[in-house]
């Protein structure tokens, strides 16, 4: 089979199923873009075998097999690796307002997960960390993707955040009193973080998520507030790491960001309001930043009309700016960072248009490219694995109709996806079991 530039959709059936795999695919690429050395390629070429790359050169130094499928794409066009979302919801649905979301059971909300997995991919991000979802539907949704059950990206699954009782991501404080809820996560005192580390793991997480401050979109909570206190957070790191897990902490405000950097966290999520004794602190600790700066203007144009409360409004208005300058400072102060969309507070399959505002707002397109492939990957601790195309990696790729060095917005609707070797979307439209 040979693919053509022109993304041409005859005879791509064998590269799309299962048997396929057996096979030997042959990419190619007059411009490819490799975020590792920050270089485009010329005349790239890769083999790849049962979804991984087998080999790496150039189209003179590896040629072409004399069978097996082929895919070439020509000077129009530029290849890169496969994106990282490091923050996404893929149980959640920003069109469900809070109260209605009450009314969904735990199985609709995987089932829709399902549908957002397949917008996710198709969207070109081939892996995504899945940072809380209730009742381990994150950890069934990654298994159904796993066993080739539904399409989707290759999911890292925290399950139900831990945190404080009336917290951000732990508690629900939408109900009164007298339903005497609480949310699964829901800790107190170190002894009790640890144990809620301990049950996730138990039911097949991939990483810890807990919050130290507030959040948008929980009821009552406020962004600049601490939340659980850093022995409670040390507690949870420590338990985490002690079983080989990285955890990830929601924090908007500086004493929250500071405590979680302290407690040994290893991704600090959103990180809105840093001053330059964090900046510097999150340097010096290597500690990755997970900014959504694109969704913003999502929850302020669309939010209203989802039924977001008007308190969540209110904190969204206030802390937008607040966080894209934090963002520049971050960058510009040489902060480890990597892409994090926040994807269910907008539409899943959107991922895509927060490169652009992060090139906006202070990075080149290459250290934005980073940010989504080897950055990524080296925060997850999945370096070699995915987010990179040398020998071993898995055959993840994505192609778009010119150069998103020159127009880094083009990267919001690929035209090429590719998963282990497996093609899900040729000139823009899905293909095989994303169909």
């Amino acid at each position: 089979m040979r693919l053509t530039p022109a993304f041409a959709a005859l005879a791509i059936a064998s590269a799309m199923t299962a048997p396929a795999l057996a096979e030997t695919t042959y990419v190619s690429a007059d411009r490819f873009i490799d975020p590792a050395d920050g270089k485009v390629i010329r005349n790239a070429a890769f083999m790849i075998t049962d979804g991984k790359i087998t080999a790496r050169g150039t189209k003179s130094t590896l040629k072409a097999p004399k069978s097996g499928n082929i895919i070439e794409f020509g000077s129009g066009s530029t290849m890169m690796p496969g994106f990282i979302d490091m923050h996404v919801h893929l149980t959640g649905d920003p069109t469900d307002g809070p109260y209605y979301s009450l009314s969904l059971s735990d199985e609709r909300k995987v089932l829709k997960g399902a549908k957002n997995a397949r917008l996710t991919l198709l969207a070109g991000f081939t892996t995504v960390r899945n940072v809380g979802a209730d009742s381990y539907g994150d950890v069934a949704l990654r298994d159904s993707i796993n066993a080739g059950e539904v399409p989707g990206p290759r999911m890292y699954v925290s399950g139900p955040p831990v945190g404080i009782v009336g917290g951000h991501c732990s508690d629900n404080n939408l109900l009164p009193s007298e339903y005497a809820l609480s949310g699964e996560g829901v800790a107190t005192g170190p002894w009790e973080f640890r144990e809620k580390v301990r049950e996730n793991i138990k039911y097949g997480v991939d990483l810890i998520k807990t919050c130290s401050t507030g959040g948008v979109f929980s009821k009552g909570t406020a962004l600049g507030a601490a939340q659980g206190t850093l022995e409670e957070l040390t507690a949870a790191a420590e338990e985490a790491h002690a079983r080989g897990l990285k955890i990830a902490s929601h924090a908007h405000g500086t004493i929250g960001i500071r405590n979680a950097i302290l407690a040994g966290i290893d991704t600090i999520e959103h990180a809105s309001i840093l001053d330059d004794e964090t900046i510097q602190l999150a340097k010096d600790r290597g500690v990755w930043l997970s900014m959504d700066i694109y969704n913003t203007e999502y929850t302020l144009s669309e939010g209203e009309k989802n039924g977001v409360l008007e308190e969540s409004l209110n904190k969204e208005r206030a802390i937008s700016k607040i966080q894209r300058d934090s963002f520049t400072r971050a960058v510009d102060a040489g902060v480890k960072m990597v892409f994090g969309s926040d994807s269910g507070v907008y539409p899943h399959g959107l991922n895509g248009n927060q490169f652009s505002r992060m090139v906006t707002f202070g990075m080149t397109p290459m250290q934005a490219l980073q940010a989504a492939t080897v950055n990524a990957a080296d925060a997850l601790g999945k370096a070699g694995v995915v987010g990179c195309v040398d020998v071993g990696c898995s055959a993840d790729f994505v192609a778009v109709k010119g150069d998103p060095l020159e127009d880094i917005s083009i990267l919001s609707d690929v035209d090429f996806v590719m998963k282990e070797g497996v093609v899900y979307k040729v000139g823009g439209k899905a293909q095989g079991d994303a169909l």
